[in-house]
């Protein structure tokens, strides 16, 4: 059941192959994509992990998601989470 109010207009994107709905035209968080991937993320700060994307907006379609960093969404963008380790 989506959250989201009806009128909302919302995209597709992947994370580690899996689809999730986010509002059109947002910016998702590096902490929201890790969510994803790691639902306990919040619970264990000091595991950090790395967040690529590709088919991103533009002017940046490939980058790399840092903590504490944001980017736009658009239809279609996968983002790819791994553990890297303790910080």
């Amino acid at each position: 059941m989506s959250t989201m109010p009806h009128d909302q207009k919302t995209v597709t994107i992947t994370v580690e192959g899996a689809p999730h709905e986010w509002p059109k035209n947002e910016d998702i968080t590096y902490a929201q994509v890790v969510t994803f991937e790691f639902p306990d993320y919040l619970q264990h700060p000091e595991i950090t992990y790395s967040v690529k994307y590709r088919n991103g907006h533009g002017n940046k379609p490939d980058g790399v998601l840092t903590a504490g960093g944001s980017v736009k969404v658009k239809e279609g963008m996968i983002f790819n989470v791994s553990r890297t380790g303790q910080s």
